[in-house]
């Protein structure tokens, strides 16, 4: 009875009785197989329009078989690179193509996570057998001590214990501080050039103290008119109006 072969990683798989005299080779050949599957690295030179097809070959070392694959090339388009439908595995995925444009991972008719036309990082994802996920996009709260990363890109809560250095932070939800007025938003030789907010929220209701002028605590809301800037007291409920007066050369 001839060998059959394992569906994810192509293995094969042996009939006891036959193949007298192979076995040692054809078993070191599976073990190089599953060691390209669990540490294997390949650097994928991309087509640049169109669709990139990984293979896995039966018994044989293939680059979809790789457990980091790192995509490379210039792209002069819109990108699929797709791994064989049927395969469970994982795999993280590298961008480094060059060329302002979008790059999905999937199966062949499945779905799988793109990587945007600015995003040149990486991606942990698994492939079910008819879709590739994204991990990293599907994780769900994060605690850690200190994080030195690029882009931070987060649908879940990041929690950090200690500092976080990274390149921009993109939010798809609240930035909490961990404690009730407690923590800096910048420092003073560590300023923020520009803030851009909506209506902005003042308080001090949460100090021990109230503030240096004449010690009271307050609560107050400033928003925007068409014309005039208001202040709303949200203890007593009266709104005021900022008076402003034109400066010279714009009467």
């Amino acid at each position: 009875m001839a060998s059959s072969y394992s569906t994810d990683l192509k293995l094969e798989l042996m009939v006891t009785g036959e193949n007298a005299g192979t076995w040692g080779d054809k078993t070191n050949t599976n073990l190089n197989l599953v060691q390209q599957a669990i540490a294997g690295y390949q650097a994928v030179t991309v087509n640049g329009t169109g669709t990139t097809t990984l293979v896995m070959s039966n018994a044989t070392i293939s680059n979809a078989r790789n457990a980091v694959i790192q995509l490379t090339g210039t792209i002069t388009g819109n990108i699929d690179v797709t791994i064989p439908d049927g395969i469970e595995k994982t795999y993280t995925i590298i961008n480094n193509t060059t060329g302002a444009f979008t790059v999905e991972f999937k199966t062949v008719s499945g779905t799988g996570p793109t990587f945007s036309t600015t995003d040149k990082g990486s991606k942990i994802v698994y492939s079910d057998g008819t879709n590739v996920v994204d991990i990293t996009a599907n994780l769900s709260d994060l605690t850690t001590g200190d994080i030195t990363a690029g882009a931070i890109t987060a649908t879940g809560a990041i929690t950090a214990t200690g500092a976080i250095t990274s390149g921009a932070i993109t939010a798809t939800g609240n930035i909490v501080p961990g404690a009730n007025d407690t923590y800096d938003l910048g420092a003073s030789g560590n300023v923020w050039r520009n803030l851009y907010t909506g209506d902005l929220h003042l308080s001090n209701e949460a100090k021990t103290e109230g503030n240096i002028v004449d010690g009271t605590k307050g609560n107050w809301t400033l928003q925007e008119g068409e014309n005039d800037i208001f202040m709303i007291n949200n203890i007593s409920g009266e709104k005021f109006k900022i008076n402003l007066s034109k400066i010279k050369g714009d009467l």
